[in-house]
């Protein structure tokens, strides 16, 4: 049975309340006319540290169900992007000093702030106690794959802007183009497209293991939806760090193979659980 949302009034749900409530005052503050000033900014990153925290626990006590007379696992399509916002926050966090940048600090909070009502309308289905011993660790390693992905998308579009940077036109009084990306980001564009590959290459292990361990225990063995998805995802990673590695790809042509593998991988399990939860409102197991 798909598990249906509880009331804002039980233990479970307050901290999805504080969580949107943080990451909407996050999103809505407005930003000081130089940039993004420390002692100005405080507000804003006590904001988005307490709806982190908050999304955190939101997690836990959604995919931990208590409803019945024992504990078991609970997830679905909505509590995996509630994840993956998350493990993106986390990254932004630690880089902040070079992609502290209003818009994008704006974007994910209200991303974030989006996942977490997703999940509390649409927190899964639980999942039986007998599951196999790797189900757990075939779990973690789906949700670092989405989460790293995510991340290698947040530095692709970061990567867009600088490069639309570099080709404005300048204008009078302004500083000179090749600076502006420096600038803007905190760091070299080669720099940038160096960390958005190693997001995809640490994601396309975590895919691979994912995949692997979901062989190991899966019996049988069954080329659903969310499997060829998932393996298309994996070739399309191949193939964009095979052609890194042997041709040099690079720029927009990187970033269409990114954006290409990410929704693929979107589409594997997100998209194969929202089509049965919401749409044929069918359980599996």
């Amino acid at each position: 049975m798909i598990l249906s949302p509880a009331s804002f009034t039980s233990f479970t749900s307050w901290p999805s309340g504080l969580a949107v409530l943080a990451y909407v005052v996050a999103s809505a503050w407005p930003a000081p006319p130089s940039g993004e000033d420390k002692n100005q900014a405080r507000p804003v990153w006590a904001a988005l540290c307490l709806g982190w925290l908050a999304q955190a626990l939101a997690i836990v006590l959604d995919t931990v169900a208590f409803d019945g007379p024992t504990l078991h696992a609970r997830f679905g399509f909505a509590p995996a992007l509630s994840v993956t916002t998350w493990l993106v926050l986390a990254v932004y966090a630690i880089e902040n000093r070079r992609l502290g940048l209003p818009s994008v600090r704006r974007a994910l909070a209200l991303l974030a702030a989006l996942t977490v009502i997703l999940a509390w309308l649409f927190p899964g289905q639980a999942h039986p106690q007998n599951v196999p011993p790797l189900a757990p660790l075939h779990w973690l390693t789906g949700f670092a794959s989405y989460g790293l992905i995510g991340a290698a998308l947040l530095h692709a579009a970061l990567l867009r802007h600088a490069e639309k940077q570099l080709r404005a036109k300048p204008v009078s009084g302004q500083i000179p183009r090749q600076n502006l990306a420096g600038q803007a980001l905190g760091m070299p564009l080669l720099r940038l497209e160096s960390l958005t590959l190693r997001f995809v290459g640490a994601g396309f292990v975590m895919l691979s293991l994912t995949l692997l361990l979901g062989a190991l225990f899966a019996t049988p063995w069954r080329w659903d939806h969310k499997t060829i998805f998932s393996v298309l995802s994996w070739l399309v990673f191949a193939v964009l760090l095979i052609g890194r590695a042997r041709f040099g790809w690079r720029g927009r042509q990187a970033v269409r193979w990114l954006v290409a593998g990410s929704a693929l991988l979107l589409l594997a399990y997100v998209g194969s659980r929202f089509v049965l939860e919401v749409l044929l409102h069918r359980s599996t197991t």
